[in-house]
C-alpha cells in the first residue's frame, strides 16, 4: 500500500499521483505540464498498461491533459469523475488534441528542408475520442468501488463545475487507511459555484497549495472594481482584454458582467462583450445546462426567476477565425474574453498582440499564471514581450486580479485543512511553486500538522507512513 508522486510535486501543473493497493494501481489525475513545469509531456513515468483505474478530480488540462496519451499507450480501465467533469473534459481533451496536432504541423513546416526529422503530436483527436469511452460518470456523496480494496467518494471542492476532492478508502490484508486528495480547492464566495465542502477525517491528505503564501486582495465588490476598469478603458477609446480559462473563469466573468449591466455600474450599459473561444462557448453551454444541479444557491434563485445568469444583451460568441480577426479591426471599444488563460495558446495571443501595445487598452488577468507562461511574463513586468516572434512594447494598462482566482488563498487553504477533527498523520503539499511550499509548511507546522513537500517520483508506504524512496528533504 503506497503512493507515488508523478506530477505537481514541487511545481504547480501536471497533477498525477499513483496509489498501489492489493497489486492494483490507481492514478489520481493525469495532467499536462505547462510553462516552466514542462519537462517531458511526451513520456509517462510509468507503464500505462499497468494502470487499472483513474480518478479525475476535475476537467482542467493540468489535471486531465495526458489522459489520451495514457490511453494511447495501453490503458484500458475506467476513468471515474463527476458527471459535469465528464462533459467538460470531453470538449477540453478534443480541443487539446487539436492544439497538439496543429502545433506539430506548424513545427514540421518550420523544419521542412532543414534536415530535421518530423515530430509527432503528443496525441491526436482520435486518441482523445477513444479516451472518452472510458469515462465513468459519478455523483457527489456516493461511494464507488475503484478496484478490489479501494473505494472512492467525491466531495465538492468548489473550484469549477464538477470539481471534487476525493476520499479514497484503502484496505489491504488487515490494514485500513483513508487518504484524501484535495483536487483544486475553490475560492470561497465566488459566483456560480458552491463553496468547498469540509472533510472531517483522513489518515493522509494530498493537498494543493497554489496560493499558500498569500492572501487574495480583498474588495467589498469585485464586480464594481471590474466595472471601474471597463469604464475608464472605454473613456479612452480602448478595449478590455481578459485572458480567461475557458472552463470556470470565463463563466465567472460573464456572471459579473451581467451584474454590471443590471446594476448600471457604467454609463454605457449597452457595451459589447465577445467570448472568443470555441472551447469556452461549448463549456458555457454545459454550465447553462448543469447550473440547476451544481450551482450555488444564489445562482439557483436567478434560474428560478427564469433568467440566465450567464447571458445578457450585448453578449456575442465568436466561432470562426474570420470573426475572431474582425474584432481587432473593429474600432468600437469592447470587452474581449479569450483563452488560454495563461496566454500559452489559442486566440488570446492574437488579441494581446493587437492590444497590448495600445495605451488606451487594458489587459485584465483573472487567474493563476504559472512561471514561464506568457501571462506570467506580462504580470512580472516584461517590456517588450515577444508574441509570435515579434517584440511588442507593453503600453496597455495591466491588471492582476488574483482575487478573482478559482483557487483558495492561504486562509482558505488553512480553513479547509482545519476541518479535520483529528489531524492527519501526514499532509503532502502539492500543486505549488518552489518558492511557496516552505512558507505553507511552516504555517501548517505552527498549527500542529505534519507536512512535507514530496519530490517528483518519491514514494511513501501508507501502512507505516515511511519514505520508500526519493525524498531528500522536508523543503
Amino acid at each position: 500500500m503506497k503512493i507515488s508522486f508523478y506530477g505537481a510535486a514541487r511545481e504547480v501543473t501536471g497533477s498525477c499521483y499513483c496509489i498501489e493497493v492489493n497489486g492494483k494501481r490507481i492514478l489520481i489525475d493525469c495532467g499536462m505540464q505547462q510553462g516552466f513545469d514542462e519537462k517531458d509531456n511526451q513520456e509517462l513515468p510509468f507503464n500505462a498498461e499497468g494502470i487499472d483505474a483513474v480518478i479525475l478530480t476535475h476537467a482542467h488540462i493540468d489535471h486531465s491533459g495526458r489522459l489520451p496519451l495514457l490511453v494511447r499507450e495501453g490503458f484500458k480501465g475506467k476513468i471515474f469523475a463527476i458527471m459535469a467533469t465528464c462533459k467538460l473534459v470531453s470538449i477540453m481533451l478534443r480541443d487539446s488534441a487539436n492544439i497538439q496536432e496543429n502545433d506539430a504541423e506548424w513545427e514540421n513546416k518550420k523544419r521542412n528542408g532543414k534536415g530535421n526529422g518530423r515530430i509527432m503530436p503528443l496525441y491526436t483527436l482520435k486518441d482523445a475520442e477513444k479516451t472518452l469511452k472510458y469515462l465513468k460518470p459519478c455523483k457527489y456523496d456516493e461511494t464507488y468501488e475503484i478496484v478490489p480494496g479501494a473505494s472512492a467518494n467525491f466531495v465538492d471542492s468548489g473550484h469549477i463545475l464538477g470539481s471534487a476532492s476525493v476520499e479514497l478508502y484503502l484496505e489491504e490484508q488487515s490494514t485500513k487507511k483513508k487518504i484524501v486528495f484535495s483536487g483544486d480547492i475553490g475560492n470561497r464566495d465566488q459566483p456560480i459555484i458552491k463553496d468547498p465542502q469540509c472533510i472531517k477525517q483522513a489518515d493522509y491528505v494530498v493537498m494543493e497549495a497554489t496560493y499558500g503564501d498569500r492572501l487574495h486582495e480583498k474588495s467589498y465588490d469585485f464586480t464594481a472594481d471590474l466595472a471601474k476598469i471597463i469604464n475608464e478603458t472605454f473613456s479612452r477609446g480602448g478595449n478590455v482584454v481578459i485572458p480567461a480559462f475557458a472552463v470556470g473563469r470565463t463563466q465567472g466573468i460573464l456572471y459579473m458582467l451581467r451584474e454590471i449591466k443590471e446594476r448600471k455600474l457604467i454609463s454605457n450599459t449597452g457595451f459589447k462583450v465577445y467570448v472568443d473561444s470555441p472551447l469556452a462557448t461549448e463549456a458555457t453551454d454545459i454550465y447553462d445546462d448543469d447550473l440547476g444541479i451544481y450551482g450555488d444557491q444564489q445562482t439557483k434563485e436567478i434560474l428560478k426567476k427564469g433568467l440566465n445568469p450567464l447571458s445578457f444583451p450585448g453578449l456575442y460568441f465568436t466561432e470562426s477565425v474570420n470573426q475572431s480577426k474582425a474584432l481587432n479591426y473593429d474600432p468600437e471599444p469592447k470587452v474581449i474574453i479569450s483563452s488560454s488563460g495563461m496566454c500559452e495558446a489559442g486566440r488570446i495571443r492574437h488579441h494581446l498582440k493587437n492590444n497590448i501595445g495600445r495605451k488606451d487598452c487594458s489587459i485584465v488577468f483573472v487567474g493563476f499564471q504559472a512561471k514561464g507562461t506568457l501571462g506570467r511574463t506580462i504580470i512580472d513586468g516584461a517590456d517588450p514581450v515577444v508574441i509570435f516572434g515579434e517584440e511588442i512594447p507593453v503600453l496597455a494598462r495591466i491588471y492582476d486580479y488574483s482575487g478573482l482566482s478559482a483557487h483558495a488563498d492561504k486562509n482558505g487553504l488553512l480553513a479547509w485543512i482545519n476541518c479535520y477533527e483529528r489531524k492527519p498523520d501526514m499532509v503532502f503539499i502539492v500543486h505549488v511553486e518552489q518558492s511557496v511550499f516552505g512558507v505553507f509548511i511552516d504555517d501548517l507546522t505552527a498549527q500542529g500538522f505534519n507536512a512535507i513537500a514530496p519530490f517528483y517520483k518519491s514514494e511513501y508506504d501508507l501502512r507505516n507512513g515511511q519514505v520508500i524512496s526519493g525524498q531528500k528533504s522536508l523543503y
